[in-house]
């Protein structure tokens, strides 16, 4: 039995809250790094693990995660994947150590990692398939507000009360949200769901947007590592700009959100390929014009607002050429998009150690434009795939959803 309308809203916010939470736990330990080393004793460099871990783990769990619970009711996976949030979130509250603390944080990057692959797929089901984009942009709406309010507030709440105090608060958020996706989310079991399959298989159109992502948000996070930096020393802002500087950014990043909703369901390859050239201008504007601070703030406010795009389009566009299974299809995407972040920050820390940190704006630029050309060759590649009559077969079916969608 279909959801109602209402309960169908609600449950998708819910959702969003959970995506809120996720990326404000997974960032929170930056803005807190001096409170938490001094606190705990440790080096700034040891608490910065706690994030570079995290991302190490979603990228290795995210697709054993989604294969090891692909046959398991969908509520089930996520009130558990919710729960274990909650749970380990408080652990990171009440640790005594940094061995506790880190344990705890990986535990909760592992049900990021299960998260980011059902989490689009689940909400997707709740709305018919011809608002299948539209929904996965409401649903990034929490994705995009972690930056501008998630992060800003837990930092200085850290900075006014002590670093545990924000992770509490997380917790209580943490086990709203599940106990609320407990109560909304209907009994549907694997096969129940189109949302669960690609609304047009392509395994070609899907390896192309894996390596897409994964160059793009390399070449964006080569300069947005290292963004403040490049602030700092190229454009001449002083640290107390700093935060304005980066709120803008996080308001791109709303916007991008909620302009991309409104074209996926009409243009998914467009909504793709903009902001892919979008970022790539403006990385190379940055470039060549970031010692002009007006023109360097509607850059960076640009370039949120294409990146904040390009996450909700290439989800999007995950559901829709997903090969087999679509939360192993999200998973894979996650990973790419994990790989991407590791990448980015390897590149731009050589880059400022043998060049200047002008090049991170140069190398970012040039890696977004070959991801743009990538996604471009997309149609070659499919046209090639039509006029093969050796690639005529059935969808890539690596979870067996095919077939149990043929016995039900």
């Amino acid at each position: 039995m279909p959801l109602s309308s209402r309960r169908a809203t609600a449950a998708l916010v819910l959702l969003g809250v959970s995506t809120f939470s996720f990326v404000t736990i997974e960032v929170l330990p930056i803005g807190l790094l001096t409170v938490i080393a001094d606190d705990l004793h440790r080096s700034r460099s040891q608490v910065g693990l706690l994030v570079t871990g995290y991302a190490a783990v979603v990228v290795l769990a995210s697709l054993p995660l989604a294969r090891l619970t692909h046959h398991l009711p969908r509520r089930l996976v996520l009130s558990g994947t919710l729960g274990v949030l909650t749970v380990a979130t408080a652990l990171s509250a009440a640790a005594p150590s940094y061995e506790l603390l880190f344990a705890a944080r990986l535990v909760i990057a592992l049900s990021q990692a299960l998260f980011w692959s059902i989490a689009p797929p689940i909400a997707t089901s709740l709305f018919p398939p011809e608002f299948r984009g539209r929904v996965v942009a409401r649903l990034a709406i929490g994705t995009a507000l972690a930056p501008i309010l998630g992060i800003p507030l837990g930092t200085w709440l850290g900075e006014q009360a002590g670093w545990r105090v924000p992770f509490v608060v997380m917790t209580v958020l943490g086990a709203a949200a599940c106990v609320g996706v407990v109560v909304l989310l209907p009994r549907t079991e694997v096969a129940d769901s189109p949302s669960r399959r690609g609304s047009a298989p392509d395994r070609r159109r899907y390896v192309v947007l894996l390596v897409t992502s994964a160059v793009g948000v390399t070449g964006f996070l080569t300069f947005n590592t290292y963004v403040t930096p490049f602030l700092l020393d190229i454009t001449g802002f002083t640290p107390g700009a700093l935060g304005p500087m980066l709120m803008a950014s996080g308001a791109g990043g709303l916007a991008g959100t909620l302009i991309v909703g409104r074209v996926l369901d009409r243009y998914p390859w467009g909504a793709v390929v903009i902001p892919l050239g979008l970022l790539t201008v403006c990385l190379f504007l940055l470039f060549a014009l970031g010692q002009v601070q007006v023109v360097t703030v509607a850059l960076i406010a640009l370039i949120g607002l294409a990146f904040s795009g390009l996450a909700v389009a290439t989800q999007s566009r995950t559901l829709h050429v997903a090969p087999g299974s679509t939360d192993i299809a999200s998973a894979g995407t996650s990973s790419a998009f994990n790989v991407g972040i590791a990448a980015g920050a390897f590149v731009g820390g050589a880059l400022i150690d043998h060049t200047s940190v002008r090049a991170v704006a140069l190398v970012g630029g040039l890696l977004t434009a070959a991801a743009a050309l990538v996604m471009l060759s997309e149609p070659l590649l499919t046209r090639r795939r039509a006029n093969d009559p050796s690639a005529i077969l059935k969808p890539l079916d690596v979870t067996g959803v095919g077939r149990e969608h043929s016995r039900s």
